[in-house]
């Protein structure tokens, strides 16, 4: 099966449909909400019914009606309800005014009646008492709706259902024959959800009895639909779509111009990384490299350093072939020369000077071939040399004894760590003291060739809580730059051919490098401020023995 290659921006615009799980999510809470409200809902609607029944019990007159017709009492009730607000109109049948046990349950009522609901008060022969309120939410104006309404509205159509206010109410009789009703006159408050008769809304009734003595003599039914529950769930989902959507497209647009950014970029580095080697594995050029601070630029600088040590191997290679070539060339001249006038008809005297030549080309031969193979044959030893501590003062003093009398045109000024009385401090290492007499000597057979004849070699130790720094300088030519890097590499020389000294591969500090580094040190050079270079060693000290 052929697998599916994403890019990064690919990838990332997947990412990006995490954010459509949100509006599941939110859904369920909404949902869980809604079933909250609407328990909150009958609970509040219970407490009104049980309010206005408090305030009936023990009070049968109010609930005493003259005999009627249970439909027209209804008809009356209704029609004079609308007088009192106003919504009558010409034409409509007079109604008789009401009694005074009629007007106080309408005063109870009104005082704690809710704007949104419905109240009723029947007696025991189902005849309504008293009505007040209606169902339906008055309809807001057109400047009421905000902008998040009318967006809601427009984008959200198909996928939230506004309640709807245009829905038939109950009619009365069907409120009186309910359970709600039936329960309470048994004594028991109740409550309890309706669809109207066109199925637009949802009514939540709940009916509490009224007591006399131990009699039920009424109920009072409160009724409320469900819209202002529907409508804050609505605007609740609406908000949530509206949001989610806002923060896709703005997730999108944003994470979009990243990849692109991010993806042009490693195009680039990877053109770069490319483009740098030729076709015969030489480095054409370096790369630019990045001043960002994210993991493209720290990738971009390691590419960068990574060339620039490859540029300095392969110089290193090319420089250490010209080199060899160099120290040879003069030992063979010397070789082939002498052997060539060997061959002619020469004297005994002037064939042993020839011999002579020749032995010495030999022998700067042979003392190349062994500087080369000493770094080798130094890495292989180093594997199987064993460490000790000793005193790395002491080692340096007994060092620089010998240099004075190697060296007796040269001075040598040797600084050691001392205490308050100007006694000498010890300075415990772990390693070999014969490598590290071996390392000194490179340093300063360095230092003695660079330094100005007649300025001394100024060797320093010196001591902190948990590191030695040994260094060794000289008052000469500084280094160039960008050959302090270099400088501790194989075959690497600073050296000019000289007319009769030995010949110089670059190796001696490329062997005190590796001693360093066996010591577990570090070693660098550096120029100093007034003209010089100095060759420091750090080393960590030997812990105490427990």
């Amino acid at each position: 099966m052929r697998r599916l290659k994403l890019g990064l921006r690919g990838k990332l615009a997947a990412a990006t449909l995490v954010i459509a799980a949100l509006p599941g999510v939110g859904w369920l809470y909404v949902e869980e909400l809604e079933r909250f409200l609407s328990e909150a809902q009958e609970q509040a609607l219970m407490g009104t019914a049980r309010a206005v029944a408090t305030a009936l019990h023990e009070r049968p007159a109010l609930l005493e009606r003259r005999a009627s017709d249970p439909h027209r009492q209804v008809e009356e009730e209704l029609h004079r309800l609308a007088v009192e607000r106003g919504e009558s109109s010409p034409g409509e049948p007079p109604v008789a005014e009401p009694d005074p046990a009629s007007r106080d349950i309408d005063a109870i009522l009104k005082g704690l009646q809710r704007t949104t609901s419905r109240l009723w008060v029947v007696n025991r022969e189902f005849h309504i008492v008293a009505l007040a309120g209606r169902l339906r939410r008055p309809e807001p104006g057109g400047g009421a709706e905000g902008w998040l309404d009318r967006a809601g509205r427009l984008l959200l159509s198909g996928l939230v259902q506004r309640p709807s206010e245009d829905f038939a109410e109950t009619p009365p009789q069907e409120v009186l024959s309910g359970r709600e009703v039936a329960a309470a006159f048994q004594g028991a408050p109740r409550s309890g959800l309706h669809l109207t008769a066109d199925g637009k809304a949802v009514i939540v009734t709940a009916a509490h009895p009224i007591w006399a003595a131990d009699e039920v003599i009424g109920a009072v039914v409160a009724e409320e639909t469900t819209n202002s529950i529907l409508s804050v769930r609505s605007r609740a989902l609406e908000e949530l779509l509206l949001a989610t959507l806002a923060a896709f497209v703005l997730a999108a647009g944003v994470l979009g111009t990243l990849a692109t950014r991010i993806s042009w970029r490693i195009r680039r580095l990877r053109d770069e990384a490319e483009g740098a080697i030729d076709a015969q594995g030489r480095i054409a050029h370096a790369m630019s490299g990045s001043r960002s601070g994210d993991e493209i630029g720290d990738l971009a600088r390691s590419f960068s350093a990574l060339l620039d040590r490859l540029a300095q191997h392969h110089a290193y290679l090319e420089t250490m072939a010209s080199r060899l070539s160099h120290e040879l060339r003069t030992p063979v001249a010397v070789v082939r020369s002498s052997l060539e006038n060997l061959k002619l008809d020469v004297s005994p005297d002037e064939a042993r000077v020839y011999v002579e030549r020749a032995e010495q080309g030999l022998a700067r031969l042979s003392t190349i071939l062994t500087r080369m193979s000493e770094a080798a044959r130094l890495e292989q030893g180093l594997a199987a040399t064993q460490r000790e501590p000793f005193d790395l003062a002491h080692v340096v003093a007994g060092c620089v004894e010998g240099y004075r009398v190697a060296f007796p045109n040269r001075a040598f000024d040797l600084e050691l760590p001392e205490d308050a009385n100007a006694a000498s401090v010890p300075v415990p290492v772990e390693g070999s003291p014969d490598l590290l007499s071996q390392l000194l000597d490179k340093l300063v057979d360095n230092a003695q060739d660079f330094a100005i004849p007649g300025t001394p070699i100024r060797i320093r130790i010196e001591r902190s809580e948990s590191e030695a720094a040994l260094s060794v300088s000289n008052f000469g030519v500084p280094l160039p730059e960008g050959m302090r890097d270099r400088l501790f590499a194989s075959m690497v020389s600073m050296r000019k051919d000289s007319a009769g000294g030995g010949p110089h591969l670059g190796l001696g500090l490329h062997i005190a490098r590796l001693i360093a580094e066996f010591h577990r040190g570090t070693i660098r050079a550096e120029n100093l401020a007034e003209g010089g270079v100095q060759v420091l060693l750090t080393l960590p000290l030997a812990k105490p023995a427990q």
